[in-house]
């Protein structure tokens, strides 16, 4: 079967689908975990509310408060991870939909914890402390005592949980479910168009007449929605905002970089020093697209063309497979066995079907193991894409062996960190195995139109957006989809100057991302990646040592901050150094482009 074809679920290899059951075997064993789940939040609330009185007390809350979040991460996982395979499963939709109803109901019966836990004398406190289980979750709740609100505002906050959440899968609704694109024609040849079709194979197609008229279908079909979409982002958007006042947070912004652990200095210094000195390097690598393609101009649609893209391979899942396990060797032999009980014991989603989540991601339930989804276009760069969503997941399958369910996710601010450490290993590795200048020119314009115009200039100038249309939300000013339009492009023009054409459709790019969803997280990638660079190159350059301090780094979870984490791993972001360090080896990159063309 060919695993590049489009399908339907139910015609896709199941060689290619990940497995579920590492979660539950059978839906009785997953409905029997829902039951058995809320039964403990009925006990968990009998038999703590208003008792939290001494440490020994607290101490048995904290494991059973532990063990219930772990189950609830569980059953979360299960029921979302079958919609995001199959968003057309009208069952996997119902019971997905029945699941966090009643996951909602569950974290309302104990609402109650962290408003009675701050309330609890400082030295019972130190004593609960002194079990390094609860030392961190301890720490950070006391440093968001004053946010904290009373039993009964949380409670209320707690049971509309599900509705403030809701965006995210209205959004996801209306662009998985709603939104059909009509079948084209370029030069006499009819072509399909899905949403992953276009931003995996046609975004970045040579042929100019594809590529753009692939672009102008798109989003002639995208701007009917433009309207529905904006009202959704408006509403959690003023959602956010609505909390963060009640929380006593003069801005929305500090509300959202308080759930990260970082302070608004390291948010605000990642976009302002980006927009000042990577935009000259990116317009340079512009004209070298323009000047490759023999383009009469370079438009917006034109950004994601490779370098040397006659040079471009073709690679199977298997062979993928070797070159990730090869190229991040260099981590021990820990983690190339994690690797490969990632492939044996189907981790990944590679199928390319109908109603699949568009992009990639990883997902790391607690209970198990880490799931990777990613629809495979057979082109070379995506063994650099499955080795980024595997940094995501030996992060957690590192971090996870060390600390518990609520010390185990590090602050947004370094999660793409390992995602991008490892694309950038790879990548130096394919350059180092490279046996002629044109294969190096190749590699050098994959590691910036892959790893850095992605993480570093696309997610980055979503994040620059982002903050702007927060500050309307901060002046309580509302917007509209031409807002959020007239918005994004002007962000593109500050960015791209004159060496770009900010062509039609391309402020509608707003509309394309859930990440706007997920509170401040655009920003995280050039964030994650400006430490991925750092590290990357230390383990290049000392290889074990630096290594071993790298996975070091991953196990801390969050029992560190991201500049304790970042530290660990031998990379000091207190200072811009790293930052401009990171820029300046884009325009290193992008000057060898220019070297080996010669």
């Amino acid at each position: 079967m060919d695993i590049l074809k489009y399908c339907k679920r139910e015609e896709a290899d199941p060689q290619y689908m990940w497995d579920l059951s590492a979660l539950y075997k059978t839906e009785e064993e997953f409905e029997k975990a829902v039951k058995t789940i809320d039964l403990m939040a009925d006990d968990f609330k009998k038999n703590y509310e208003n008792k939290l009185k001494s440490a020994d007390i607290i101490k048995n809350a904290m494991d059973d408060y532990r063990d219930i979040v772990a189950n609830i991460d569980r059953i979360a996982h299960y029921a979302s991870l079958d919609v995001e395979a199959d968003g057309h499963n009208e069952k996997s939709q119902k019971r997905a939909m029945t699941t966090f109803t009643k996951i909602a109901d569950i974290e309302n019966k104990m609402s109650f914890f962290e408003t009675e836990l701050v309330q609890v004398d400082e030295q019972t406190l130190e004593e609960v402390k002194n079990d390094t289980n609860n030392t961190r979750y301890i720490d950070d709740l006391l440093k968001k005592k004053e946010h904290i609100l009373s039993k009964e505002v949380e409670n209320a906050i707690s049971k509309f949980s599900q509705t403030f959440s809701s965006f995210y899968e209205i959004y996801n609704t209306t662009k998985i479910h709603d939104i059909t694109f009509p079948d084209f024609e370029v030069n006499g040849k009819k072509y399909e168009m899905t949403y992953n079709l276009f931003e995996g194979v046609y975004d970045n197609d040579p042929d100019t007449d594809l590529r753009r008229k692939s672009y102008e279908v798109f989003h002639k079909e995208l701007a009917k929605y433009k309207n529905t979409t904006a009202m959704i982002y408006l509403s959690h958007c003023q959602a956010e905002k609505a909390e963060s006042e009640l929380r006593g947070y003069d801005s929305v912004i500090d509300f959202l970089l308080d759930r990260q652990n970082i302070s608004r200095e390291l948010y605000d210094r990642q976009l302002d020093v980006i927009m000042q000195e990577l935009p000259k390097h990116m317009r340079k690598y512009a004209q070298i697209i323009k000047k490759e393609y023999d383009l009469d101009k370079v438009t917006f649609m034109d950004l994601k063309l490779d370098v040397e893209n006659s040079f471009s391979k073709n690679i199977s899942v298997e062979d993928a497979r070797n070159l990730v396990k090869d190229g991040l060797s260099i981590l021990g032999e820990d983690y190339s066995k994690m690797l490969d009980r990632a492939f044996d014991e189907k981790w990944i989603d590679f199928v390319n079907t109908f109603g699949k989540s568009t992009g990639a991601f990883c997902a790391s339930p607690f209970l198990a193991h880490p799931y990777v989804l990613i629809s495979w276009t057979g082109k070379l760069t995506e063994a650099i894409v499955l080795s980024h969503e595997l940094g995501h997941a030996g992060q957690s399958y590192i971090s996870q062996k060390t600390q518990n369910v609520l010390d185990n996710d590090p602050s947004m601010y370094f999660v793409e960190s390992p995602s991008t450490t490892n694309e950038l290993i790879m990548s130096r590795y394919l350059l180092e195995k490279a046996t002629t200048d044109q294969e190096r020119r190749y590699l050098c314009g994959q590691i910036i139109s892959r790893t850095y115009f992605h993480n570093f200039v696309t997610h980055f100038i979503e994040g620059y957006y982002q903050r702007e249309v927060y500050k309307l939300i901060d002046k309580k000013e509302g917007f509209t989809a031409d807002d959020l339009s007239r918005i994004f492009k002007e962000t593109l023009q500050k960015f791209w100057g004159e060496d770009v054409e900010i062509n039609e459709g391309s402020e509608l790019t707003w509309m394309r991302q859930p990440h706007y969803y997920m509170g401040l997280y655009p920003y995280t990638y050039s964030a994650g990646l400006t430490i991925g660079t750092q590290v990357s190159k230390m383990i290049v350059e000392e290889g074990k040592p630096a290594a071993d301090r790298w996975l070091k780094a991953l196990a801390l979870g969050s029992t560190e901050d991201s500049v304790g984490i970042a530290k660990a791993a031998g990379v000091d972001i207190t200072t811009d150094k790293p930052l401009k360090d990171t820029i300046e080896y884009i325009g290193k990159v992008i000057d060898d482009i220019e070297k080996y063309d010669k």
